[in-house]
């Protein structure tokens, strides 16, 4: 599990005892926080409304859906709700075709979010079955919904930048390169994440 300061610190020692470029990320910024969202469906609705706008824009569509449809949104009324009344609070004809994929996979209990597969690409495939909700999304609300220990999100941009300067490779690795470097951190790959973002946002800073 990677959802408590325990568990957490535990995980990133395992790999800073392997991994000297992980030992380095402890000495310069010490244990990453913990970080948790709820396990269920709003999580996802979160994550969908939040696709390709600033944060902003989304915690204003986010309040017009609670103020229409109940705090947290009701499934069953957005899978009701037409295009035109999701426009109102600023989601768009393609996100209220995601929002009624999620809803209607919930409701109809083809995706139970509270008893997914343990077996990470058995939940991973489960996920995806929901339009809009790719693998990276999918990683994430696993990593992070759900605390689970080997989740490794190798498509996420500040991973593959951060590890990669921290690996010193030549290029930024890809997708597929980087779940290759990865298969020595297991069973840590979620806190292998941890320390990358960790690294990537105190070099930003």
């Amino acid at each position: 599990m990677v959802r408590t300061s325990g568990s957490i610190r535990a995980a990133v020692d395992a790999l800073a005892a392997q991994e000297e470029a992980f030992a380095g990320v402890l000495e310069r910024h010490g244990i990453p926080d913990s970080r948790r969202s709820e396990p269920g469906a709003h999580t996802l609705l979160r994550t969908i409304v939040g696709q390709q706008v600033s944060v902003a824009a989304a915690r204003s569509m986010w309040s017009k859906l609670e103020a229409a449809y109940g705090s947290p949104p009701e499934l069953t009324s957005l899978l009701e709700a037409s295009d035109e009344e999701l426009r109102v609070a600023g989601i768009s004809r393609q996100k209220a075709g995601y929002i009624r994929s999620l809803a209607q996979l919930v409701l109809s209990g083809e995706l139970d979010l509270h008893s997914l597969p343990s077996d990470d690409e058995e939940a991973i495939a489960l996920l995806t079955r929901i339009k809009g909700i790719g693998r990276w999304s999918a990683e994430i609300y696993l990593l992070f919904a759900e605390g689970r220990a080997d989740v490794w999100p190798a498509g996420d941009l500040a991973v593959q930048i951060e590890i990669g300067r921290l690996l010193g490779l030549d290029d930024r690795p890809s997708e597929k390169h980087l779940r290759e470097i990865a298969e020595r951190w297991r069973p840590h790959r979620g806190a292998a994440a941890l320390l990358a973002w960790h690294s990537y946002n105190s070099a930003v800073l």
